[in-house]
């Protein structure tokens, strides 16, 4: 399975907000989440398209490894994502072994459920305001098409496919 997801900015919330509601879209939830990115000791991360974090939140601490993008349009990749008990002690781990601490990324995160798909509503501490639509799926085309056609619903034009990691250390280079 590969998850196939499209990131759009989203300059109105709640106007997003209430699309979803008009749509049916169920809130599932809402969190904070802190990814610390992890760049490989002897392959640059940047330049191979993959990632590597250690992921906080409420329902404790998951590290994921996340493959380059497949296709053009959308961010679909391989990931594995595995939970950990102790997240300081990993990162403390990976830091003896020679893995460089890259960057923090903070994000307030609403979940929604729309047409088979997850929805996420994220604010992200120094970039702003985003929507994530993302289904897993074997066939990816398929599942692009699915989900540009619910995000036109949605009212999401404006779409990302650098991560959060890459906009925030863009910004910080341009600062």
């Amino acid at each position: 399975m590969l998850e196939v997801e499209i990131k759009a900015y989203c300059d109105d919330p709640d106007a997003l907000r209430a699309r979803l509601a008009e749509l049916g879209g169920a809130l599932e939830g809402s969190l904070i989440e802190e990814d610390s990115y992890f760049n490989h000791p002897s392959r640059d991360f940047a330049e191979t398209d993959e990632a590597f974090r250690i992921r906080r939140t409420p329902e404790g601490p998951v590290v994921t490894y996340k493959g380059p993008k497949i296709g053009e349009r959308s961010k679909t990749r391989y990931e594995n994502e595995v939970p950990i008990g102790d997240a300081d002690a990993f990162s403390d781990i990976l830091t003896r072994l020679g893995f460089r601490p890259v960057r923090v990324v903070k994000k307030r995160r609403e979940l929604y459920a729309l047409e088979g798909a997850h929805v996420c509503l994220d604010s992200i501490e120094g970039l702003g305001h985003f929507a994530e639509v993302e289904i897993l799926s074997e066939d990816r085309e398929e599942a692009e098409k699915k989900l540009f056609s619910l995000a036109e619903k949605l009212g999401l034009s404006r779409f990302e496919r650098r991560s959060y990691l890459e906009l925030l250390l863009e910004s910080d280079s341009s600062r």
